[in-house]
């Protein structure tokens, strides 16, 4: 049996995306595994709730673009490789990788990457930047989207000799489930928030950029009451702007243009996002470009919530249409306008239905614990070769 295998993640910071709790998930099983798990990262709000005591932690600038710094973190991870006995170098993002790829070729150690998007590739300079992500011996494409995504634009980088394989990202099926939600807890947001009691609550999740599809949800909100009179909702965009400040401005104008300023609030930030979930009757993920995974999808139907999707990335493959929740036109406002009606006028118990019938999809397809025990076992066929 393989014991002690150490693993080294590396990734740019440890914030709250998909990318960053996959790291961190990863890190903390691969511990509990008998393996030796560390990240090199340059900071992040995660990094306080690491457990020290199983995970090690390499605090350099792995996020920097600059090429100099980039061979200085190359030098720096190949001497931690040497020093930690590290077998295998898993990156995350693009720039670490480069630093990873050139420790591993002087360390002669097993390279291992993790395609989290669809890279913008408008040049050949950018596209051959994207590359590194298929220099590793296996490279994990975080959904089939992705995966077709890499063999469609990147086939001149695939190589028989490197692995390109589909891990489906997971979630903690334990943390986002509904019935561990204090009452006391929903109580105090639902002021915090000002939310009135007997409204239909639409809630959408994430950060405020002009692709996650915030406009068109404005937009949709208004059409909802115009072409259909629904007025007795009242609706949350939850999600920092990160400095984005013209487009949030520009988000306030068009809700006072819709006049919806008593129907729509702006929170910012939510520290335990299954709480946040557990205060709407449904989630809208409005995304107008694909989503690599979407966790915002899959969150919602393990807290047992009707879903409503762009038709679009990854959501295409984590939403059972018509059934754990609804998949739209992604760029047609009038089309999620549509579905919110149609969710609106469900009863409690066919809401519930379709609750379920997520919650079942999610622990199936999408439980962190089979994403954690996929990676390990490639990592054990790497180790053994």
């Amino acid at each position: 049996m393989i014991t002690k295998i150490n693993i080294l993640q590396v990734i740019p910071k440890l914030g709250y995306g998909g990318a960053e709790t996959g790291c961190y998930d990863l890190a903390h099983y691969l511990a509990e595994k008998d393996c030796r798990s560390y990240i090199a990262t340059s900071g992040g709000e995660l990094l306080k709730f690491i457990k020290k005591n199983k995970v090690g932690i390499l605090k350099i600038p792995v996020q920097t673009k600059n090429p100099l710094l980039i061979i200085l973190n190359a030098i720096i991870l190949s001497l931690f490789i040497v020093f930690k006995k590290i077998n295998i170098v898993h990156a995350r993002s693009r720039a670490p990788a480069w630093s990873c790829y050139f420790a591993c070729l002087l360390t002669n150690t097993n390279f291992v990457t993790t395609f989290h998007g669809t890279y913008n590739f408008k040049s050949k300079l950018k596209k051959f930047y994207n590359s590194i992500m298929l220099r590793s011996k296996l490279t994990i494409a975080g959904s089939n989207f992705i995966f077709n995504h890499i063999n469609e634009n990147y086939s001149e980088y695939l190589k028989k000799k490197r692995k390109l394989r589909v891990i489906f990202r997971g979630i903690n099926i334990d943390y986002f489930n509904q019935k561990n939600i204090s009452i006391l807890k929903q109580e105090k947001l639902k002021k915090e928030w000002n939310l009135e009691p007997n409204k239909f609550t639409i809630l959408m999740p994430g950060r405020l950029t002009y692709w996650k599809g915030q406009e068109k949800f404005i937009e949709a909100l208004n059409i909802l009451i115009e072409d259909y009179n629904i007025t007795n909702f009242q609706a949350i965009l939850l999600g920092s702007d990160q400095g984005r400040k013209v487009y949030t401005k520009k988000l306030f104008s068009l809700v006072e243009r819709y006049g919806l300023t008593k129907k729509l609030k702006f929170i910012s930030h939510c520290k335990e996002m299954p709480l946040a979930y557990s205060l709407a009757d449904v989630v809208v993920s409005a995304s107008t470009e694909p989503e690599a995974f979407g966790r915002v999808a899959v969150e919602s139907q393990a807290m047992g919530k009707p879903i409503i999707a762009s038709n679009i990335g990854g959501s295409k493959e984590t939403v059972l249409n018509k059934k754990s929740g609804f998949l739209y036109k992604h760029d047609d406002p009038r089309d999620l306008a549509k579905n919110l009606n149609g969710v609106i006028q469900l009863s409690q118990e066919e809401l519930k239905l379709i609750g379920n019938e997520g919650r079942k999809n999610v622990t199936k397809k999408f439980d962190v614990e089979v994403m954690c025990d996929s990676n390990l076992r490639e990592y054990k066929k790497l180790f053994k070769n």
